[in-house]
């Protein structure tokens, strides 16, 4: 049996992060000693383990918590229930390069329009396009 700093030891995880992950149910103590210490089985370790890796690769807490149930109950699950999930974090992920790569092409053009220097920041185009009162100019950096 583990306390919760050698689980947060063997696992790479906080104690901070085990706790967070227990309280939203994706681990739980095997055990809690009269004294409220939790302890933790190899059973935990792997699940433990298993919940950092998906996390890792972008699963969020709901998703993880269907995939326990799935790898609980694995034949009452199709290997498409959880290809539907990856499926669902692959379109997300994707959204978000995207999103972020239009993000790097404005960034660029708002360096790209303006030389730097030392000059007063009074007629810089950069400011000039994020200002609010000028929107008009800010939709021309943007799109």
């Amino acid at each position: 049996m583990l306390k919760i700093g050698e689980l947060a030891s063997k696992t790479g995880l906080t104690a901070h992060t085990i706790r967070f992950y227990e309280k939203n149910g994706l681990i739980n103590a095997s055990e809690r000693s009269d004294a409220g210490y939790r302890y933790y089985t190899e059973a935990d370790v792997r699940q433990a383990e298993f919940v950092k890796t998906a996390r890792k690769v972008g699963f969020s807490v709901d998703d993880v918590a269907t995939l326990l149930s799935i790898r609980v109950d694995k034949s009452n699950h199709t290997c498409q229930d959880v290809t539907d999930i990856t499926q669902r974090k692959l379109i997300d992920v994707n959204e978000k390069i995207s999103e972020l790569l239009s993000m790097q092409q404005t960034l660029e053009i708002l360096l790209n329009s303006c030389g730097g220097g030392l000059e007063s920041a009074t007629h810089c185009s950069i400011m000039e396009a994020l200002d609010a009162s000028n929107a008009l100019n800010a939709r021309s950096f943007v799109q």
